[in-house]
């Protein structure tokens, strides 16, 4: 008995750490007020979500700059950018690296929408994406439709960076005939 019990304790253990590693711990609640952005972009300017309010927003965290799913998530958000601003949306990538790092990411990418650095994963703790990895925090592959009244409309979690971007147009449509 003593053994049974000690397993499951240890399997609830294991399955709370995974949960925390990939960051799906507590996000935001779709009809939830989106929690507030105020981060430096890599063009120098600040960005806060508040000055979004009658737009659609598409926040979407990722880990690392220069890395091979988040380069190719990236472009594939840029290569449907006139798809979202027709759809009256703006994209705006969060990951923990520097205004510095996004500066040179966006130039050497050709990405013409803002990557806001969380440096010190506050936000991405705020919106549930953040993880650990190799000691280190990182925002995880999470993304949030925010309506614009300023609330969580969509909740993407764990993400696939290939087909991603479609699949938030297509939700953003939908959500948007109500």
């Amino acid at each position: 008995m003593k053994n049974t019990f000690a397993a499951v304790i240890l399997s609830l253990s294991v399955a709370a750490m995974v949960v925390a590693a990939e960051g799906t711990l507590n996000p935001p609640a779709v009809g939830s007020v989106a929690p507030e952005v105020s981060l430096p972009s890599g063009d120098g300017s600040t960005v806060n979500l508040k000055d979004y309010r009658g737009n659609w927003v598409v926040l979407y965290f990722y880990p690392k700059d220069f890395t091979g799913g988040c380069t190719l998530e990236a472009h594939n958000f840029q290569r449907d950018l006139e798809k979202y601003q027709a759809l009256h949306a703006v994209v705006l990538g969060v990951s923990v690296d520097s205004a510095d790092s996004h500066k040179e990411f966006c130039a050497k990418e050709g990405l013409a929408f803002k990557l806001l650095a969380d440096t010190g994963a506050k936000i991405s703790t705020e919106y549930g994406s953040v993880m650990e990895y190799e000691g280190a925090k990182m925002s995880a592959r999470n993304t949030f439709i925010i309506n614009p009244k300023g609330e969580v409309s969509k909740v993407f979690l764990k993400v696939k960076p290939a087909e991603h971007s479609d699949e938030v147009l297509k939700a953003l449509a939908d959500l948007q005939k109500g």
